[in-house]
């Protein structure tokens, strides 16, 4: 069995998945924000029940809102207190002897949906997660490709390509991230960025899914500030592509259910590539809310 973890800032969620990727049982639990011996009772305590329900020790995964330090085995997540700093990968081994994997939620995300049963026929895979912020992971032949500093993937910290700033007008605000630096592409594809566009273009302020619900129903101006945000989107991806070069490329956040963003983003992407280059095959998220701790289950997979 396959026993795969989301850790968030107000839950955990525990999935439970047979040899053939099935869900079993599932279960969530609030996450002790600010007490880390808790935290690993917590963790503890469902997989002795999961072990029970499987009458197996199964494998563990887990996948955190942050980043595995390579050097020292430690975490930088910023939303729950309680890991900063911690080894729990070695801590959990330790208590549950057992290998226990970790990784980013972003990159649980993309190994989730490359283990979809039609996906895992790609060899390269590309996760693009377009919600509060932007960010994603590559999959090489089942496995989360995760560089040196575990942060490949953090796609939405690259800065705005020419063609995007030529797109969007020199004039437009080249804003200051969270990151501390200015101009990544998080601050103008996210849905806070969706927005932030709208706000620039037509000095009002409206939310994204504002925007969209207008969109369906034929404002113009929705309409034009759509086409403008999707050809930022295929400039942005003009890159990624031509430095990744996917088979396919799945999206996954809020945004991602904006079906307008599909809508020829194979040809827009062309002019953004190669002469040479094929664009990808494109295709929305399918495993949603429960991508984090499938994927997690899957970082056992080969």
């Amino acid at each position: 069995m396959y026993y795969g973890f989301d850790i968030g800032g107000t839950k955990i969620a525990i999935g439970v998945y047979d040899r053939q990727r099935h869900l079993l049982w599932s279960k969530r639990v609030p996450t002790p924000r600010d007490d880390y011996p808790q935290l690993l009772e917590e963790l503890e305590a469902l997989v002795e029940e999961a072990d029970r329900l499987s009458e197996e020790r199964g494998s563990i995964g887990i996948g955190v809102p942050g980043l595995p330090v390579p050097d020292d085995g430690t975490l930088f997540t910023a939303n729950i207190p309680c890991l900063r700093g911690k080894t729990l990968r070695a801590d959990l081994s330790h208590r549950l002897n057992r290998d226990v994997r970790i990784e980013n939620d972003a990159n649980c995300f993309a190994l989730s949906e490359a283990w979809d049963d039609e996906f895992r026929a790609y060899p390269v895979v590309l996760g693009l997660i377009l919600g509060t912020g932007v960010g994603g992971g590559i999959i090489v032949d089942g496995k989360p490709l995760t560089g040196r500093n575990a942060i490949t993937g953090e796609f939405g910290h690259m800065r705005l390509p020419l063609d995007a700033l030529e797109g969007l007008g020199r004039n437009i605000p080249i804003q200051r991230c969270g990151c501390g630096k200015h101009g990544c592409i998080e601050s103008y594809l996210s849905g806070t960025g969706f927005a932030w566009l709208w706000q620039q273009r037509y000095q009002h302020t409206l939310s994204a899914p504002d925007i969209i619900a207008r969109y369906y129903q034929g404002d113009e101006q929705a309409i034009s500030h759509t086409e403008v945000y999707c050809e930022l989107l295929a400039a942005c991806l003009g890159n990624l592509l031509t430095i990744i070069d996917p088979h396919l490329v799945v999206i996954g956040g809020g945004l991602s259910n904006f079906d307008a963003l599909y809508d020829g983003l194979s040809e827009r992407v062309v002019k953004y590539l190669l002469p040479v280059a094929k664009p990808p095959r494109f295709e929305k998220a399918r495993h949603g809310d429960a991508g984090g701790m499938r994927g997690a289950a899957f970082l056992h997979l080969r």
